[in-house]
């Protein structure tokens, strides 16, 4: 599955607020598993960068499903990385924007001042994060806080797949379910921006927005199922995986790739048996059925701030909440409607 769908870990426990007098920043924190209430506004100590660190001033944070699934801690495999019985790590979030702070000795690419975009591995979701200096970039002129906070690891998922497990170029024919979702909305302009002619599939109140993102064909699931049109595509990401793995393949050409991409599944082991199956049959098929887990590359963070500088790539938002509404915002993600990305302003 793509990293939409990672959960978000912490590097260690919440920092101690300290002594009096010791600098402290505002949080949002929880200390069990359990529904967006467990989350809670608190006072921590704010972290020290490292010497390959930067500590940003945080000015917006993304979530997405991982987060949720890390602070319900379901599916229950999520607890073997992130606490058994409790998680491990209390601040959540990954994706963030916004000023660095200050840096470590070792860090030369990055000045106090400098705007920020990226994904922290301690925690977004509070005043101020440490974050290793090779996982950030700088943010386009021209491109708002918070929209480069709902970039990182969506339109990372979307890039690696359209790109390097697809191989789409142009006249590729591409087809998105999901696509008015945080992955789905970056899929289709980059599939576009590759030149495939791209389908998407959404609800019917999505279908003018999808259209708007580039995209050749809009599919409303309501009304039609996309399995059953006699269409077949070359590539298929399939964000929602609400059909069986046999009826999506009937819409995939005999030598195309279908990428699973969803993170919701079972209450024990999530999607991964689905992924299980999806790789069993691909020893069995000329189709290539290639569920992934994306990784971080600042390289490839270069490359979507070249397509959001260009115009070829524009994120979605569909709400922000501030800081000490992130239950709100988190409960909103878990619901599984979300127009493009949620952002949490600090």
């Amino acid at each position: 599955m793509g990293t939409e769908q990672r959960p978000t870990a912490g590097a260690g426990p919440l920092p101690a607020a300290g002594p009096a007098g010791a600098a402290t920043m505002r949080a949002a924190v929880q200390h069990r598993y359990g529904p967006p209430s467990v989350l809670e506004p608190a006072e921590v100590g704010r972290p020290l960068p490292g010497r390959g660190d930067v500590l940003v001033a945080v000015g917006a944070a993304a979530v997405h499903p991982g987060d949720y699934f890390v602070m319900t801690g379901e599916p229950y495999m999520v607890r073997l990385a992130f606490g058994l019985r409790r998680p491990r790590h209390g601040i959540p979030g990954r994706d963030l924007a916004g000023v660095v702070a200050a840096v470590g000795n070792d860090v030369t690419a990055l000045r106090p001042g400098d705007e920020v975009f990226g994904w922290s591995t301690t925690g977004t979701l509070a005043e101020y994060a440490c974050v290793p200096a090779d996982n950030l970039a700088p943010v386009p002129a021209g491109l708002s806080v918070v929209a480069a906070a709902a970039v990182p690891t969506s339109a990372l998922t979307a890039l690696q797949a359209v790109r390097d497990i697809a191989n789409v170029r142009p006249g590729r024919t591409v087809l998105v379910t999901g696509a008015s979702g945080g992955v789905g909305s970056f899929a289709v302009q980059i599939a576009k921006a590759f030149g495939a002619e791209v389908t998407g599939v959404c609800s019917t109140r999505n279908v003018d927005l999808v259209r708007s993102l580039g995209a050749d064909h809009v599919v409303d699931y309501t009304t039609t199922d996309f399995t059953r049109t006699g269409k077949r595509y070359d590539v298929i990401l399939d964000n929602v995986e609400a059909r069986p793995l046999a009826a999506v393949r009937r819409a995939l050409t005999p030598t195309g790739t279908l990428i699973p991409n969803s993170g919701r599944g079972g209450r024990w082991l999530g999607p991964l048996g689905r992924i299980v199956r999806a790789r069993v049959l691909s020893g069995f098929t000329r189709q290539r059925l290639r569920p992934f887990l994306s990784v971080e590359k600042r390289q490839d963070l270069l490359t979507l701030a070249d397509l959001l500088a260009t115009g070829q790539v524009t994120p979605l938002v569909d709400r922000t909440y501030p800081l000490d509404e992130a239950p709100d915002a988190l409960a909103y993600v878990g619901a599984g409607h979300t127009r493009g990305k949620v952002v949490v302003t600090v």
